[in-house]
């Protein structure tokens, strides 16, 4: 059976070479590849054409969820390695397929790449709880109004920056330019934005929106 091909991404270099270094030591596993989260990743893939993506969000998880959102959809799966479960659950919307820690060893990261790539999913244990406390009905950080007794999840600062410009009636467009994301990044963050504060349209979330004093017209 041929080695299973892997790309590295990760922001610092050290951790690129670290993670290469590991997955290298392990039986069946080739490194096909390694790039930063910022470099072009579908240029990347192409060139590299690994079977897996291994993803270091570093400390700075929102920006890896953008750049996941826009490559996740019809490329290989990916792994990614988050410092807590803060940030889990977006991580998995934006298409992760694994979500392991930081410090998990190479043995568990090998065998969970091999398992994404054979279509299966991979949650450490510790974020179980973070998955938990989201889908409870109340959770530490929401907000209400009082028209509204549900409960709202809170926004990440991208998904803000998101609804304060939708709240200007910029197209999505528009939206990617301002925030030099992909409208399909967008679009995956308006999504998110009308789940989370329980509406239909556009319209209805900065009516809402408003109402929760989120933004201000």
């Amino acid at each position: 059976m041929a080695d299973l091909r892997i790309l590295v991404v990760a922001d610092d270099p050290l951790v690129r070479a670290g993670l290469a270094t590991l997955l290298a030591e392990q039986p069946g596993c080739t490194v096909t590849g390694r790039v930063s989260g910022t470099d072009d990743l579908w240029a990347a893939i192409d060139a590299h054409r690994p079977d897996v993506l291994l993803w270091d969000a570093g400390w700075n998880p929102d920006t890896t969820l953008d750049r996941l959102a826009e490559v996740s959809e019809s490329q290989p799966p990916v792994a990614v390695l988050l410092p807590d479960g803060s940030r889990a659950n977006a991580m998995w919307s934006a298409g992760a397929r694994a979500l392991l820690r930081r410090d998990a060893d190479s043995g568990r990261i090998a065998a969970s790449l091999a398992s994404i790539a054979r279509g299966l999913t991979v949650l450490d244990p510790d974020f179980a709880t973070a998955f938990r406390l989201a889908s409870a009905p109340q959770t530490p950080k929401t907000w209400s109004s009082p028209d509204s007794a549900s409960p709202v999840e809170e926004l990440t600062p991208r998904e803000m920056a998101v609804l304060r410009l939708l709240a200007e009636g910029l197209p999505n467009k528009s939206i990617a330019s301002r925030l030099s994301i992909s409208e399909h990044t967008v679009k995956f963050h308006v999504n998110a934005i009308l789940g989370k504060l329980g509406v239909a349209s556009r319209t209805e979330a900065v009516v809402r929106a408003t109402r929760l004093g989120l933004i201000l017209l």
